[in-house]
């Protein structure tokens, strides 16, 4: 017993290093090199901090999905993406050349997203801005009527048909048809800062469906990232493969009855 008070003092010791390494200097403007090294190394962080956020947030038992939920889910992950690129091809083949007829540009965009365990990966999407839409460096989140967007790439935006491609990350195992949508290196530590426990959605594989999507939308601020945030991690509280298919079907339904989300 006497040695829990040591213990404590080292969580929390690690607990402040940690917020340390993820402090930016207030006199001066980071470059984007600089901000993404910060991420990556806050990120990198481990041991006692770590477990302290993933088991203070363990109040409805572990987390982690068994086994066999993580058999049958990434089973289904390689079925599901395999037969949407076949049933949509044809589709797929034609919004790659609408967008590269608009500026005759590449249609396909990449970005670095953070993944299970932290581990950073490439992300591919169609493009739906402009080449010169990052040009000065500076990570931006999208916005409703975004000057950046080009006309097909607001409609492929609003309608989520920019997301075709990241059924080659279902492929490669960086992502999974339902969990929570992968974040930037730099937004990911803004929300770690403000919300520690988003560590604990790196348990699973991000998603190209999301239930909090759904329900929540793209996000425009941290707060909004924070409250997605809280809705993915209640979706990994009580997951359960009928609850991916549910979602499935109404993120489905939404997208042809065109709501938007």
């Amino acid at each position: 017993m006497r040695s829990q008070p040591a213990k404590r003092s080292n969580i929390n010791l690690s607990i402040i290093n940690l917020n340390q390494s993820m402090e930016f200097e207030v006199n001066t403007v980071p470059t984007y090199q600089e901000t993404v090294e910060k991420a990556a190394g806050a990120l990198a962080a481990e041991s006692q901090y770590r477990q302290f956020v993933l088991q203070k947030g363990r109040k409805s038992g572990d987390l982690r999905l068994t086994l066999t939920q993580s058999v049958i889910k990434r089973s289904f992950d390689i079925l599901v993406a395999l037969t949407a690129c076949v049933l949509f091809s044809p589709i797929i083949i034609v919004i790659a050349l609408l967008i590269w007829a608009y500026d005759f540009h590449t249609p396909i965009f990449s970005q670095t997203r953070v993944g299970r365990g932290g581990k950073e990966f490439t992300i591919y999407k169609f493009r739906s801005m402009r080449i010169d839409s990052e040009s000065d460096g500076v990570p931006r989140l999208c916005e409703d009527h975004d000057s950046r967007l080009t006309g097909i790439g607001a409609f492929l935006r609003a309608h989520h048909l920019d997301e075709f491609p990241q059924l080659w990350n279902v492929l490669r195992g960086d992502m999974s048809i339902v969990g929570p949508r992968p974040e930037r290196p730099y937004f990911t530590v803004r929300i770690i800062e403000k919300y520690p426990d988003y560590l604990m959605l790196m348990h699973i594989r991000p998603g190209l469906f999301s239930e909090a999507t759904l329900y929540n939308g793209y996000t425009e601020t941290i707060d909004q990232m924070v409250r997605r945030a809280e809705m993915d991690i209640d979706y990994l509280r009580g997951y359960s493969f009928a609850r991916d298919i549910k979602i499935i079907y109404d993120t489905t339904m939404s997208i042809l009855l065109g709501k938007k989300f």
